[in-house]
């Protein structure tokens, strides 16, 4: 009987060794192929980036600047860098890649004001004392050291929610009953004139400052919609009292019997005598006053000043700027309620003479200038 073994185990043997070349021979060819993806993949992020990069030289130079300003500890220590006041030196908290460059918007309104503010030739327009008439629009949470100037038809009952809740009047904004929003006696809301003068110097310098503004002009045909056509909080003494003494007093045509019109309006608050007037009507002009005579831009320095117009990015800002965005949200904006409405101003300002138009803008040119809004020049020539 012939032996048969070795040459069975020579077959064998050589036909693993065919199996391990054949697997040895696709594994380099798998780790080849993967190789060419992962060259492939790589190309492709670069051009991205590439892309991105020389696309928009503007918008990476200005994410440079702010990540500069983010990462600084002390700017006013290094030759050549413009120095921040205390309230503009950065957080230190970078934000999501969206909201990279906004912050530098918030830095250029500060320094706006800054610039104004030095301007001589408009010092009658951006100055005023800080009265008691200035501390009583400002309202305090001392719980997260936070000061609020009330500017009245930007948007304030909504502001004064978000602090009635961070102050613990009541646990949320939509328990809040209307009535008491703008009751001083229930909403739980301390203004900064109830404090002795070291405690409001004290609040003035260490708080979270901030208050918001709207086009200068777009703000007065707010507040007389909502003060003598409207009326919605049914407030009888602007239509009963300060109705009447505008008319008697501004009214061209002795007349006319038709209710105080928006010409009638315009013509008090140009009048460089108004004042006398407005001592009669008491707080109640807090609604049409500049944000000047309101909140005193160039004597307190604010850590924020937001923009009607752009509510829905400025909101979220100020909330996480004040540290309280995980503690409270502001309340949903209507879609396009924000936005300035040119052909609304038009309207209203129809009729009116040139000569009454610029008398107002005259009083209000202060606020123009120091919150970037445009000159009304469509409606000034």
């Amino acid at each position: 009987m012939k032996n048969t073994h070795p040459q069975g185990s020579a077959q064998t043997l050589a036909g693993r060794i065919t199996e391990w070349l054949t697997f040895d021979n696709m594994h380099h060819q798998w780790l080849l192929l993967a190789a060419c993806f992962w060259v492939i993949f790589m190309f492709m992020v670069a051009s991205k980036f590439i892309t991105l990069t020389f696309k928009d030289p503007d918008a990476y130079s200005a994410k440079q600047e702010f990540l500069f300003l983010t990462a600084v500890p002390d700017a006013g220590k290094l030759p050549g860098v413009k120095h921040f006041p205390e309230e503009l030196k950065p957080t230190g908290k970078v934000p999501s890649d969206s909201r990279l460059v906004q912050p530098l918007v918030y830095v250029e309104r500060l320094e706006l004001i800054r610039n104004v503010c030095r301007d001589e030739a408009l010092k009658n327009l951006s100055h005023t004392s800080v009265s008691k008439f200035v501390l009583d629009r400002i309202f305090v949470c001392d719980k997260h050291k936070i000061l609020f100037c009330q500017t009245p038809k930007v948007g304030n009952t909504q502001w004064k929610k978000v602090l009635i809740v961070l102050n613990g009047a009541f646990p949320s904004i939509e328990e809040i009953p209307e009535n008491v929003v703008h009751d001083h006696e229930k909403n739980g809301l301390p203004r900064l004139s109830s404090f002795s003068d070291a405690e409001i110097q004290k609040r003035l310098k260490t708080y979270f400052k901030f208050f918001i503004v709207r086009d200068p002009f777009e703000r007065l045909i707010s507040a007389f919609k909502d003060k003598f056509v409207h009326n919605p909080r049914f407030e009888p003494w602007y239509r009963h009292e300060i109705a009447p003494g505008i008319i008697r007093k501004y009214r061209k045509n002795r007349t006319e019997t038709r209710g105080i019109q928006f010409e009638d309006f315009v013509r008090y608050l140009g009048d460089p005598n108004h004042r006398w007037l407005d001592l009669q009507f008491g707080d109640h002009i807090i609604h049409w006053v500049t944000y000047v005579e309101l909140c005193a831009p160039c004597e307190i320095k604010y850590s924020v000043i937001g923009h009607h117009e752009t509510l829905e990015d400025d909101a979220p800002y100020i909330l996480k700027e004040a540290g309280i965005d995980h503690l409270v949200s502001y309340p949903t904006i209507p879609p396009g309620i924000t936005v300035y409405n040119k052909t609304k101003v038009e309207r209203y300002f129809l009729g009116i003479s040139k000569r009454d138009i610029r008398r107002l803008y005259a009083r209000f040119e202060g606020d123009f200038k120091l919150f970037g809004y445009q000159k009304p020049d469509f409606l000034l020539n």
